[in-house]
């Protein structure tokens, strides 16, 4: 790839800019994930790693579809209408999304999630969906508009936020002589949704928005489809989330025992495995304008060479972390975590960095050509390899057939991505 040609493209910029912000915002988050294992425990964290699936089906109702919608229709449109609508849209999900959270929360932790000390977190985290919808309708804006700025700050304020109000609880419960809780930590996610969307909300001038049934319908129309997409993907990745603590169980795990051991793969082993992603991220949600408008003029080749661009850095990137995280993995899970088994989770799910990194920036491209229902088969094909591991395999054979599950769904999807963008850019 030739650097000096790409640097001053909005694309370049633009990814650096994500990427700096998003680097020091993923190792706060890391950080954060070392002090919340040391305080409130492997067990502590797999009940608050619980309850972001069903956070994660709820953001995709409200918005999934509508972000990408907005950053897309943005790159077409001149003014602030699509924004404008956008938000009314979120903001009517997210108000129902919250009161049902709210409301039968006991019942979704006893007979969705299993876990009925889920509860509380549950009713503490739908306060902050209305915050996150309104963040994530700016987000959309300002990436359609390859100004990446704002949502990198506000993406680094929200981090800072959550880390800097869960140390304060964890000091007056210090002060107290309380033990930390997994719902005071609940809190903190709710504090930075608040912040970063009030970000947003000082930097903007609303009196330039406007509303339009026209293009409210254009966005409806489009984000539905991607919603419904989404939405079904979410609950399969739900599934997948609630059923490992049970797989665990029935492997012969007690359910302590089990809960420890989610914990220590999705709040340790995995943000160790995501931190390279912040670069793939933040090229990802810069390729579907840049992908949409090329697609609009009908330029072949500025599609066809972003497509090498990124399948360059993905290998070259996916690669270099694989071989990172086989030398240093089992010191990173000790030193960091106190966690042998960390460490060898680290080491294990390695191998599938250059598929992850490949999966997710060439779906953004297939979404900027408007070929979401690829994206939504091939995730829905990877859904059900792991599903079928969690379901079938873990029981017999222990969570490490999981792991090498994610490698083949990621290779899987990988490789059906890059077919189907070679062939339609024959």
């Amino acid at each position: 790839m030739n650097i000096n040609k790409w640097k001053n493209h909005p694309l370049f910029t633009g990814t650096i800019i994500l990427t700096v912000t998003g680097l020091a915002s993923r190792v706060i988050g890391f950080l954060y994930r070392i002090f919340l294992s040391h305080t409130i425990g492997a067990a502590g964290l797999g009940i608050y790693q619980l309850v972001f699936p069903i956070l994660a089906l709820c953001l995709a109702l409200c918005t999934g579809g509508i972000q990408t919608a907005i950053s897309k229709f943005t790159a077409e449109y001149d003014g602030l209408t699509p924004l404008g609508c956008g938000i009314c849209i979120c903001m009517v999900l997210s108000g129902g999304c919250t009161f049902v959270l709210y409301r039968y929360a006991p019942w979704l932790a006893e007979h969705i999630v299993s876990e009925p000390s889920c509860a509380p977190l549950l009713r503490i985290i739908s306060f902050s969906l209305p915050f996150a919808c309104l963040h994530a309708c700016f987000n959309g804006y300002y990436y359609g508009k390859n100004k990446t700025a704002i949502p990198a700050l506000s993406q680094l304020f929200e981090q800072v936020v959550r880390v800097f109000s869960v140390y304060l609880f964890y000091l007056i419960q210090k002060e107290k002589a309380t033990a930390m809780t997994p719902a005071l930590a609940m809190w903190g996610t709710v504090c930075g949704e608040a912040a970063a969307a009030l970000f947003c909300i000082t930097t903007f001038q609303f009196r330039h928005i406007r509303l339009s049934l026209p293009v409210t319908k254009r966005l409806i129309c489009f984000a539905a489809p991607l919603t419904g997409s989404r939405v079904i993907l979410n609950l399969f990745s739900s599934a997948e989330a609630i059923l490992i603590p049970s797989a665990l169980t029935a492997f012969g795990y007690n359910r302590n025992d089990a809960l420890s051991v989610f914990g220590t793969l999705t709040g340790m082993a995995m943000p160790v495995i995501m931190l390279p992603t912040v670069l793939t991220g933040s090229l990802s949600v810069l390729l579907l304008p840049a992908i949409s408008e090329a697609a609009v003029k009908d330029d072949r080749r500025q599609i066809a060479q972003t497509i090498r661009h990124t399948v360059e850095l993905c290998v070259i990137l996916g690669l270099g972390c694989t071989l990172a995280f086989i030398l240093f993995g089992h010191f990173v899970g000790s030193f960091l975590f106190g966690s042998e088994l960390a460490g060898s989770y680290i080491v294990s799910l390695g191998f599938m960095c250059p598929f992850l990194f490949l999966a997710g920036t060439l779906g953004s491209i297939l979404h900027g050509l408007d070929m979401t229902f690829y994206t939504f088969l091939l995730n829905m094909l990877g859904c059900g390899i792991r599903l079928f591991a969690i379901y079938v395999l873990v029981p017999q054979f222990g969570l490490y057939v999981y792991l090498w599950s994610m490698l083949l769904s990621q290779i899987v999807q990988a490789a059906a991505y890059l077919w189907i963008l070679v062939r339609s850019a024959a």
